[in-house]
């Protein structure tokens, strides 16, 4: 696409508030019918209050929407942050939920700022060190750990306190055969409307938002089993094979929230401060939200019809400030979330006043209809974050990622029981250790793993040549990335990749990337020498290894550039 096709940019600030309401202010209130329910999912599966979730969207929307660097991207809590954000409040609260949840209150404020200080000394680019192989892993090991622990409350039961992640996953079938048959009932009911909704085509019922839909039958189902008032019930199964037990519901399976959304204020304890749990809780929130809200701003990009580029940098310093000011009034650390931004680009949204109403509107309902949130089961929140987690884990996510090849699925799956069998920051550093790994078994030099060697030619007013040598792998392609970001537009930069011995799948992935941003902006990519490599799958962004009877006829070093 030409720079002349694409449609003329929406206006910013106060000018595109007035150019653009309509349009950004029916996507904000349809992001907010699908942001409720999430927020308060979240809250709760991260051990926080119900409000903590919303107290966060409401800041990410109304502030950041303010100061941020991106367009279209909707800030909240998200999915991704759950078992960072548990796993602070279990260590540091050891038993007393509400003193977890103030130290991790400070370790979140704590965090904020580290991600400020990186936004201000441009650290936005540092997401690129991180393989692409090994953040899917990262993803996929939160999804089966959401799912984990998200299927009993879906269920209506509760595994083994201090269970260990395994124990948690071995309790399920447990869990299937004691369900308590009535939440159990509300639960799948919402798991299989947001199954049936993810196939269906027609575009006018996908207008209404399945979170929205789920909320509404489990509400509805609450009130037919009447869980505002406790009751209880012997279970008697006409199968032998099935246990009798006695079944309890009532309102401590109901969203609770105080009338008062100003009660719902709490306030960080920073006297863990000087501890190692209080300092890894920072690190891990600190890493975690930065990175993820790094690739969700680069993926929103993408999707965005104006071709747009966020300034990721001013994005990590708006979404740190946010974080401060959330972490000290008692709520969730913020994102950039991929899902509510998905869905705000789908529904038409052109600014960031869209993210601006979808805070207002979370506001103005948690002021005025507090009673109708208590009504909603945590059943119908639970089915919602099953099936998150079963998109971040599904055998899709693992087809994919082995498309692209075995070592991409050997270093996904290292990378997910890493995960799985210590904590997100040690598994993501073995997933990185694996990727080094598999790259000095394929020859890569040592003094080729953090440094790059490239030269950037004007060959004449109109073309750019990029001579790239040795290996253009995760580790050390930064440099790349920042000279070709500063390249004028609209050129014909060619590629000289004859010297190039390997180029990993994450600098492959960035390369298709910057060929399809800058030739939508008029420009045009050529490619030489990549047909003397050889690939690791079918796949276009595959590894590519310099076939061996090239490397004998290479000269032994070009490392004079």
């Amino acid at each position: 696409m030409s720079e002349a096709s694409l449609p003329a940019l929406p206006k910013t600030g106060l000018a595109g508030l007035k150019e653009n309401w309509r349009n950004d202010l029916l996507s904000g209130f349809l992001v907010f019918l699908i942001a409720l329910p999430l927020c308060l999912g979240i809250s709760m599966a991260s051990g926080f209050p119900p409000s903590a979730g919303i107290i966060t969207a409401i800041i990410g929307g109304i502030l950041v929407s303010r100061i941020s660097g991106s367009f279209i991207t909707i800030n909240g809590p998200a999915a991704g942050l759950i078992v960072v954000v548990l796993s602070a409040v279990q260590e540091l609260g050891v038993g007393d939920a509400m003193a977890g949840y103030r130290y991790t209150l400070a370790a979140i404020v704590v965090a904020s700022a580290i991600q400020v200080l990186m936004g201000v000394f441009k650290a936005g680019r540092l997401s690129s060190f991180f393989p692409a192989s090994v953040i899917h892993g990262m993803l996929a090991a939160i999804g089966i750990i959401i799912m984990a622990k998200q299927v009993h409350v879906m269920l209506g039961t509760t595994p083994e306190k201090g269970s260990s992640l395994f124990s948690t996953i071995a309790q399920i079938p447990h869990s299937i055969v004691n369900l308590n048959h009535e939440i159990a009932i509300i639960g799948l009911t919402g798991l299989i409307i947001l199954i049936i909704w993810s196939v269906i085509k027609n575009p006018t019922l996908k207008m209404i938002p399945a979170p929205l839909i789920v909320v509404l039958a489990g509400m509805g189902l609450a009130r037919y089993f009447d869980l505002e008032h406790e009751h209880m019930y012997l279970f008697l199964p006409d199968a032998h094979f099935l246990p009798h037990h006695e079944e309890t519901v009532g309102p401590k399976f109901l969203v609770a929230i105080s009338e008062n959304f100003m009660s719902s204020f709490y306030f960080p304890d920073f006297s863990k401060f000087s501890t190692l749990e209080f300092w890894e809780a920072v690190i891990s929130i600190s890493l975690v939200g930065s990175l993820e809200s790094l690739l969700s701003a680069m993926a929103v990009d993408k999707l965005d019809p104006y071709k747009r580029h966020s300034n990721l940098d001013r994005d990590l310093t708006a979404v740190g400030a946010g974080n401060l000011l959330a972490g000290l009034v008692g709520g969730l650390p913020m994102i950039a979330e991929i899902v509510r931004s998905s869905a705000n680009v789908n529904n038409g949204a052109k600014t960031q006043w869209a993210n601006f109403f979808h805070g207002t509107l979370l506001l103005l309902f948690v002021v005025l209809f507090p009673r109708l949130i208590h009504s909603i089961p945590l059943a119908a929140l639970a089915a919602l974050l099953v099936y998150t987690g079963f998109r971040l884990a599904s055998p899709k996510e693992f087809a994919k990622v082995m498309s692209v090849g075995k070592e991409q699925l050997f270093m996904f799956v290292v990378t997910i029981i890493g995960v799985l069998a210590t904590d997100l920051l040690i598994g993501v550093a073995i997933g990185i250790l694996t990727e080094f790994t598999i790259h000095l078994v394929r020859g890569v030099r040592l003094n080729n793993l953090f440094k790059i060697h490239f030269v950037i030619e004007q060959k004449d007013t109109d073309t750019v040549i990029v001579s790239i040598v040795g290996a253009a792998i995760f580790s050390n392609f930064m440099s790349l990335k920042t000279a070709l970001a500063n390249l004028e537009k609209g050129k014909t930069i060619i590629f000289q990749m004859n010297n190039t011995y390997l180029v990993d799948h994450t600098v492959m992935e960035f390369i298709y990337d910057f060929q399809h941003s800058y030739e939508g902006q008029s420009g045009k990519c050529v490619f030489l020498g990549m047909e003397q490599h050889e690939t690791f799958s079918e796949h276009p962004l595959a590894v590519r290894r310099m076939r061996r009877d090239n490397m004998s006829r290479r000269k032994s070093d070009h490392y004079g550039v």
